[in-house]
């Protein structure tokens, strides 16, 4: 199978990139900055996420197209200026994905559309299954048009599959080494009240659902990717036992919000989200408890 992941260098889409290549799978990565390729199944191509030019011609040969491609949320303060790139950053590249798609004489029989849990708003009770309206919020808009911008594959013939991530835990960085840091500095806690609902998953189960995805034909439409969500303070709870830290120190809600601005509804607000719909094709989750997910992800610790 030979995959085009845009956004390729990021977390996921290093993770995914060194799962299929141990499976003796070929990849392409677009990527805005030129990369290196690592051995004979993977290469770096060189786009700007925006408009169409020689990385193009590697739409033609391959077999599924996973669009990962976005700015960062967490790396800045979300002025108006950063939220309207973080925006363009995402909608530009699904649309000129498309576009790339709409001219290849070949066409991939898959696309995979990242997402995110965002895409509910941040909701206290319920539990949230794909069928679920967005919310209204900076987050849920964004998810909801990047969702969109590769809408335009289906009415070419092309299976689409949005994953919306959860929170993805990861041995290599990203969200899970900001959210142990006050504990390993024995300074952990809740964060607000600890009553929001934290979603999450393993990357080694974000992986592998995203493999699932392509490989099954039957998949469609929206897919939440998710393990069991359980609330901030009981998170907590798990992450101090696991370390063996103390975990009673809450941080104050308004103290996020004067340190992080609007971002700060990301660890203050959350949603309890349901894979059930993944569950139910068939997937099984290797870590769908936060106990030995984090085990797991600490154990070189």
């Amino acid at each position: 199978m030979r995959v085009l992941i845009a956004g390729g260098t990021g977390l996921i889409g290093a993770a995914l990139t060194k799962s299929l290549v141990n499976d003796g799978h070929e990849v392409v990565i677009l990527s805005r900055s030129a990369g290196t390729s690592k051995g004979p199944l993977v290469s770096h191509v060189q786009w700007d996420g925006r408009t169409i030019g020689e990385w193009v011609r590697q739409v033609e040969n391959v077999d599924a197209v996973v669009n990962l491609t976005g700015e960062n949320l967490s790396s800045g303060l979300w002025t108006t200026a950063r939220k309207q790139s973080i925006l363009n950053s995402r909608v530009d590249a699904g649309k000129v994905l498309v576009e790339a798609i709409r001219r290849a004489q070949r066409k991939p029989s898959v696309l995979v559309q990242a997402s995110g849990v965002g895409f509910y708003g941040t909701r206290q009770s319920g539990l949230l299954t794909e069928d679920a309206p967005h919310g209204d919020d900076f987050l849920a808009n964004v998810s909801t048009e990047w969702e969109a911008s590769t809408k335009g594959v289906e009415e070419l013939g092309v299976r689409r599959v949005v994953i919306r991530t959860a929170v993805v835990l990861s041995s290599e960085g990203g969200a899970l080494e900001r959210l142990l840091l006050p504990f390993r500095l024995f300074v952990g806690g809740p964060l607000g009240s600890g009553s929001q609902w934290m979603s999450w998953i393993h990357m080694h189960d974000q992986v592998r659902a995203i493999r699932f995805l392509i490989e099954n034909q039957s998949a469609s439409g929206a897919f939440n990717l998710s393990a069991n969500a359980l609330t901030n303070n009981e998170f907590a709870a798990v992450a101090g036992k696991v370390m063996r830290r103390p975990s009673f120190l809450r941080v104050p809600a308004f103290a996020l919000r004067l340190l992080l601005g609007e971002m700060s509804t990301v660890v203050l607000e959350g949603q309890r989200v349901s894979a059930q719909k993944l569950i139910q094709l068939g997937f099984k989750f290797s870590f769908p408890d936060l106990e030995p997910a984090l085990k797991d992800l600490l154990k070189k610790d």
